[in-house]
Parts: C-alpha cells; structure tokens; sequence
C-alpha cells in the first residue's frame, strides 16, 4: 500500500528543496530491500557517518564500494563454487549476492572502506567547498549626513 504525500505546503514555505522532495516522494513508492545484509549508520561527529554491514562469508575481492555523485551502491558478488563440495546440515549464514543503495546528501564522499572480522565499514565526511562555508559580510556605516539636491 503506497501513503501520498501533500508536500504543497512546504514547496509554499521552501525554495530550492524539489529534489528532496522528490526522492522523499520516489522513496516512499519503492518496496523493502528486505534485511539482508544488515546495517547500522553511525554519526561519528558532526559532519562524518560511518555505514557498518555484516556481510559474513565475503572476501574484499567478492565486495564492490561505488560513488556516483550523490549515490552510494554496495554491491556483494560471491563465488558459488566455493562451497559446491560442502554438505550443509544446517546453512544459517547468508551468502547470497546483494546490493544496497544510499542516497548521500551534497558533499558528503566516501573517506575509507575496509573488512574486519565479517563487518564492511564505509566512512563518510561532509567535504564542504569553500566557497559553500559561511562567510562574514561586511556592513559599510554611511559616513556624513545626507544631501538632497532639488532639480
């Protein structure tokens, strides 16, 4: 069942956030990726995250970290015939392929990924330009009084 969202009253009260409200809109159609793998996002500071998923079983070479602008895809590809000769009596540890997308907020890159233990840890600064920081402007005082000319 999808809900409707009426953003109407804040595209009345907001310039320039269309296309947060359009994938505030596109997000709430989509279907549930399911939990496989599962996930935690961290804030580590103000401006850095750090996205930790358990993916058991995979090696680095089995595992892809991909930006692409404002989009990250993790995407897990495991080798099948790694355990074609292995009997299971009971097979509890996912090994399925996946991907996971995120949607990243402007600025923020991926800073580090690195496998330890069975966790993907992927983290994410907020890389601010420059000219986007905030800046003081000066106020000029107006010096002398005024004068009006009658033409």
């Amino acid at each position: 069942m999808r809900t409707e969202f009426d953003f109407a009253p804040l595209y009345r009260a907001t310039v320039g956030f269309d296309r947060v409200f359009d994938m505030l809109d596109s997000m709430a159609g989509q279907p549930a990726h399911g939990g496989y793998p599962p996930y935690n996002i961290e804030k580590t500071s103000n401006d850095a995250w750090r996205i930790v998923m358990a993916v058991a079983g995979f090696t680095e070479a089995e595992l892809n970290v991909t930006q692409r602008e404002d989009e990250l895809l993790v995407t897990g590809m495991g080798q099948p015939d790694r355990h074609e000769n292995t009997e299971y009596l009971y097979r509890g540890i996912g090994a399925r392929n996946f991907e996971r997308r995120f949607q990243l907020a402007d600025h923020v890159r991926v800073t580090n990924a690195k496998l330890q233990n069975g966790l993907l840890s992927i983290d994410l600064q907020r890389e601010l330009p420059e000219e986007k920081k905030p800046r003081p402007i000066p106020i000029a005082a107006e010096t002398g009084p005024r004068t009006i000319t009658q033409q």
